[in-house]
């Protein structure tokens, strides 16, 4: 029988447990500028990540996969829901107690050409959390920008040059060294390979593997390439406008995923022997993605499910263990 999704507290291996999280942006209009609706950007997220860990969080553009990784840092406000990080209720911190708690979590940006400050130099941009958070003088905090640099294969020869004389993939490795720079437990990447060309984002993912095995990294990997978080991955999360829809063990995602939306987008990966694509069939999803402002009835999914009756369109599946560790939100999984 299935059974509500559980996080494994007992354990003590749960660094972060998010429940019901909601993220609504206001839409204003009229002469009195009032709200006269809401884009449902993170409409319930239920999901946990376990300590040392990487955890894919895919979908398609839109699907609200960014918001949430910003919503669990609060760099964007939740409108309802729950985050514990470190055994700590983000949502209800005080502006003091959630910045030191910021130095244990950090981001890393999808565009290395705009998330680096163009009137700093390296040298800055990467000891820049170390000053805010006071981790040493001068000399120290000049040898810490040092070393992190030759931790993310840059020469800290180089540190005083700017953003714009180096390559993207370069610039990523940057992004990457500020990012570690207070040594913090979660990282959140944020399609941090999206931007740059192929050849260069199989090194920076390797670098983010060294690096979690080095620092005792833990990983929201936030992406749309389904190659990618295969690679990088221990377990995977699919979102669905704005809901998480399948979470499992990656191997298991892509051997036997439960959910409807999962298997079409795991039918649109080709396979690199000819004899086995031609054989293959594809799952061509007919309509498009509602809209956020105005989500479906019941499952977000049903209206390009060909597994949808009538219940599917009154009731939102929970998001349900059915499998062992293998979680689905649906009603006829499989």
């Amino acid at each position: 029988m299935a059974q509500e999704i559980t996080t494994p507290a007992t354990t003590g291996t749960t660094l972060v447990d998010v429940k019901g999280l909601k993220v609504h942006f206001p839409i204003k209009g009229g002469i009195f500028n009032r709200t006269v609706a809401n884009v449902k950007a993170v409409d319930g997220v239920d999901m946990f990540i376990q300590r040392g860990e990487t955890l894919g969080l895919v979908g398609e553009s839109g699907c609200g996969k960014s918001t949430t990784g910003r919503a669990i840092l609060q760099l964007v406000k939740p409108t309802e829901g729950s985050v514990v990080f470190e055994g700590d209720e983000l949502t209800k911190l005080s502006p003091g107690a959630l910045r030191q708690k910021r130095a244990r979590m950090q981001m890393v940006f999808q565009d290395p050409f705009g998330s680096l400050d163009p009137r700093f130099s390296v040298g800055e941009l990467v000891a820049e959390p170390l000053k805010n958070f006071n981790r040493g003088n001068a000399k120290e905090i000049e040898e810490q920008v040092a070393d992190l640099l030759r931790v993310v294969g840059l020469n800290p020869f180089f540190m005083n040059r700017f953003a714009h004389e180096f390559s993207g993939g370069q610039r990523q490795r940057i992004g990457i060294a500020r990012a570690l720079a207070l040594r913090p437990s979660l990282v959140v990447a944020d399609e941090p390979v999206s931007a740059l060309d192929v050849s260069i984002q199989a090194q920076v993912l390797n670098l983010l593997q060294d690096l979690q095995g080095k620092f005792g990294l833990t990983y929201l990997f936030v992406a749309h390439n389904l190659s990618v978080v295969k690679h990088i991955s221990d377990r995977v999360a699919v979102m669905y406008l704005g809901r998480v829809v399948e979470l499992s063990k990656s191997v298991e995602m892509y051997e036997m995923p439960l959910h409807p939306y999962t298997q079409a987008l795991l039918s649109a990966i080709p396979v690199p022997d000819p004899e086995i694509e031609s054989k293959r069939k594809r799952i061509i999803l007919e309509g498009d993605v509602p809209s956020p402002v105005n989500p479906p009835s019941g499952c977000n999914f049903h209206p390009r499910c060909w597994k949808a009756q009538a219940v599917c369109r009154e009731v939102i599946p929970p998001l349900e263990e059915k499998q062992y560790n293998h979680y689905a939100a649906c009603h006829f999984p499989g």
